[in-house]
């Protein structure tokens, strides 16, 4: 699973715990360990020797402050590892590497970021061939600055071990015993402490797990291919049911004619789940229709877990895109003032899950073709057309270990179309423009090589730019984007740099509070659930 920046809202977060926990870095108190986490129970199965703990602390001065919140935090989970398991650094880790690269609250964050980053590169290929005792030391260098990191932003060595631990998982859920409680073991009062979505999504699983228990949720089998507007017969009445049972249909009725009510509730349905609204009873509504009720709490359950690790607080002006839905959302004042169809990486060039703030906008930009591309296509391309750069609008600024550096000059066939929009970052990622309009008609649209195509650029560069009309009034922006020859950078004024989030939610809950559900495009759902279910 990839998962988002830790930014300073997340450890806004961890300090709120401070004094409300067992350790309160005075050594009052001890936290206990949970023996209840084993091989079998546990997250990720790798444990740590508390010997190992004790010397490393000892051993560096600059961790000796930070002694009992160390062996709180591996005491609350049993000296489980933290930012590993036995497929290498887990997306926490990479993701608290990577906010420290983009938060400036911290002077030396740069270098702490460096550090840690050349430590860590070591396990991109998993944990094969490396030595217990170098994973132990970045294990525990990891722990030592998140706390370090705290400290410096927040001041003072008050903090809470015990509730860091709680944001890292620790033990694996039992889905049986899951179902039978009264929700996922956790406790309501720490709800106040993540982004709402969080409580939404846990509310909207308790109405599942009871449906589990109170309903039977058979296969509904349709006795022709397809349903339409004023069709009748028991297998319309079986849909309603289903339909009112998950809140699309308001009434119980299910009368065995498919009509307008009906339809509506159909098309709602529909929507919630990515399909298109047509409104047409086929195989793809069925297929999702049909989705066991097993299936949809693990899935609720793993968004909720990424949800943990998104900002309690989100800022009013923001940029939100969700890679599953294929969307993009522009919030103003907390309110959504427009959304559009978006393009994101494919399954082979997965968009990185990351945040970030927009701080230029490029008009008539040149695309400085990434060397993976160069490789896998520029260079064949050469080979079976020697007229393929010219061809291409394209030209060779130089070679660098004999691979051609190359770019692509601005115009109405750039393959970042008009105009493109960067928030700095190392992934290389951005939003841009696009020449090929049509494929955002696709309903799956994961078809870039991992940046971001956005339907509408005219009304994003409109947008951000709204609060400098005077040098950049309507026609202005016009003019840039289609009739510039010469590529032309704007910087936001330093105020104003908007706040963006590549994030990844394959199920939310909407403004009317009903559930929405997404393919796992990624199979990030997929790999975080083999870890998180007890099987």
């Amino acid at each position: 699973m990839k998962l988002f920046k830790i930014s300073t809202y997340f450890i806004s977060a961890i300090i709120m715990f401070i004094n409300c926990g067992s350790s309160n870095g005075n050594g009052q108190s001890t936290v206990s360990i949970d023996t209840s986490i084993t091989e079998e129970t546990s997250y990720n199965n790798m444990f740590l020797d508390s010997v190992a703990v004790d010397a490393f602390v000892n051993n560096d001065t600059s961790y000796k402050p930070f002694r009992k919140q160390f062996m709180d935090f591996y005491r609350h989970r049993n000296f489980e590892f933290a930012w590993f398991d036995t497929t290498g650094l887990t997306e926490q880790a990479r993701n608290f590497i990577n906010s420290l690269n983009t938060d400036t609250n911290m002077n030396d964050t740069l270098s702490v970021y460096d550090r840690l980053k050349k430590m860590t590169d070591r396990f991109r290929q998993g944990i094969t061939g490396i030595r217990h005792a170098e994973m132990v030391h970045t294990e525990l260098t990891l722990t030592g600055a998140f706390f370090k990191h705290a400290q410096n932003i927040f001041g003072g060595n008050n903090l809470d071990a015990e509730a860091l631990g709680w944001f890292i998982p620790r033990k694996k859920i039992d889905f049986s015993a899951m179902l039978d409680s009264t929700l996922v073991g956790r406790g309501k009062s720490e709800t106040d402490l993540l982004n709402p979505q969080f409580k939404q999504l846990q509310d909207i699983l308790q109405k599942y797990i009871d449906l589990k228990r109170n309903s039977h949720w058979n296969d509904i089998v349709l006795s022709k291919s397809m349903l339409h507007l004023r069709d009748k017969g028991e297998d319309v009445a079986k849909i309603q049911h289903r339909l009112y049972l998950l809140g699309d249909m308001d009434d119980d009725e299910h009368n065995g004619r498919f009509d307008k009510e009906t339809l509506s509730a159909v098309k709602s349905f529909q929507r919630r789940n990515g399909l298109n609204p047509d409104g047409v009873i086929g195989a793809g509504f069925m297929n999702a229709l049909n989705t066991p009720l097993d299936s949809i709490i693990k899935t609720i359950t793993v968004n909720m877990e990424r949800m943990r690790w998104i900002p309690a607080d989100l800022p009013p002006d923001y940029v939100w895109v969700n890679i599953p839905d294929y969307k993009l959302q522009a919030f103003q004042n907390d309110t959504e003032v427009f959304n559009m169809r978006v393009i994101v990486g494919s399954a082979a060039n997965a968009t990185t899950i990351f945040s970030g703030n927009i701080k230029y906008i490029v008009f008539a930009p040149y695309w400085n073709v990434p060397e993976s591309i160069v490789k896998k296509e520029i260079m064949p391309g050469i080979k079976n057309n020697p007229s393929y750069i010219a061809d291409h609008n394209m030209q060779v600024t130089g070679y660098e270990k004999g691979i051609p550096q190359v770019r692509q000059l601005p115009g109405p066939n750039n393959s970042l179309g008009r105009v493109k929009f960067l928030f700095p970052n190392n992934f290389n990622i951005y939003l841009h423009d696009t020449p090929n309009h049509d494929l955002f008609d696709s309903r799956d649209r994961g078809l870039s090589h991992g940046c971001i195509r956005l339907s509408n650029p005219t009304l994003m560069a409109n947008w951000l730019l709204r609060d400098d009309t005077v040098r950049y009034p309507r026609t202005k922006i016009d003019s840039l984007m289609n009739k510039n020859k010469k590529e032309t950078w704007v910087t936001l004024d330093k105020g104003n740099t908007m706040p963006v989030y590549l994030v990844y939610f394959t199920a939310w809950v909407d403004n009317k509070g009903m559930l929405n559900l997404r393919k796992d495009i990624y199979g990030h759902d997929a790999k975080i659930a083999d870890k998180l279910f007890v099987r």
